[in-house]
C-alpha cells in the first residue's frame, strides 16, 4: 500500500476494522484514524485495543452508510470487508462522498485464480466469478496489485481451526484431507484508486 500512497500525517478510515488489528499500525504515523465496524462486539474489542491511542476512534457503522462527513478522509483501507465486487456499489458511492480529492482507497481481497488457498476459495465459494470481479473493479478505475503471501502456523490444529472458520464443514474437511503441513500459499489482490 505504501508503494502507492502513504498515510503519514493523513486521516485514515479503516472500513470493517473488526477487532481493530490494523488501527495501531496506521496510528503510528497517521494524523488520525477512524475504524468503522458494523458488529457491536467487534466495535468493543477494537475500542479496547486502541483505548490508549488518543487519535484513534472506533465507530459503529457500515460501508453503505459511513458515519463520516463529506470529504473528510485521505486514505481508506478495507480488508476482506464488504467490497467484494458486484453488489458493493452503495459502499463505493460512500467512498466517493467521504474521500477527499487526492485521497486513496485500498480494497484487499482474495485472489481465487491462483495459490492453494485460491483453489480452496473456488471450492468454498463457487458463485464468486473472478472474471466478473476483476471486470467490476477495472471498469471503475481501480488498479490491481497482486500479492503472494503465505499462511504459516505453529501447529496443524491452528491451521485446521482457521480453515474451519473460512469454509463450511464439507469444504474444510475436503481441503484439509488433501493438504499436509502447517503452511499454505495464499494470493490476494490489493485494489486501489485515487480520488
Amino acid at each position: 500500500m505504501r508503494s502507492v500512497a502513504s498515510w503519514d500525517g493523513r486521516v485514515v478510515l479503516d472500513i470493517g476494522c473488526g477487532t481493530g488489528f490494523h488501527l495501531p499500525r496506521f496510528a503510528a504515523t497517521a494524523s488520525s484514524v477512524v475504524g468503522v465496524e458494523p458488529h457491536g462486539d467487534l466495535v468493543a474489542l477494537a475500542r479496547r485495543r486502541t483505548r490508549r491511542l488518543p487519535h484513534v476512534s472506533v465507530l459503529a457503522g457500515s460501508a453503505q452508510a459511513l458515519p463520516q462527513p463529506d470529504a473528510s478522509v485521505d486514505v481508506v483501507h478495507a480488508r476482506w470487508a464488504y467490497f467484494f465486487g458486484p453488489g458493493c456499489e452503495p459502499g463505493l458511492a460512500e467512498l466517493d462522498r467521504v474521500v477527499r480529492r487526492g485521497g486513496t482507497a485500498y480494497v484487499i481481497d482474495n485472489d481465487p485464480t491462483r495459490s492453494t488457498f485460491g483453489s480452496w476459495f473456488r471450492r468454498g465459494y463457487p458463485d464468486v466469478d473472478p472474471v466478473a470481479v476483476e471486470r467490476f473493479w477495472s471498469t471503475r478505475g481501480w488498479t490491481r496489485i497482486p500479492v503472494d503471501m503465505r499462511w504459516s502456523f505453529t501447529s496443524r490444529a491452528d491451521l485446521e481451526s482457521v480453515v474451519r472458520i473460512e469454509f463450511n464443514p464439507a469444504v474444510a474437511d475436503a481441503v484439509l484431507a488433501e493438504h499436509e503441513g502447517t503452511e499454505v500459499d495464499y494470493a490476494v489482490n490489493v485494489w486501489w484508486r485515487q480520488f
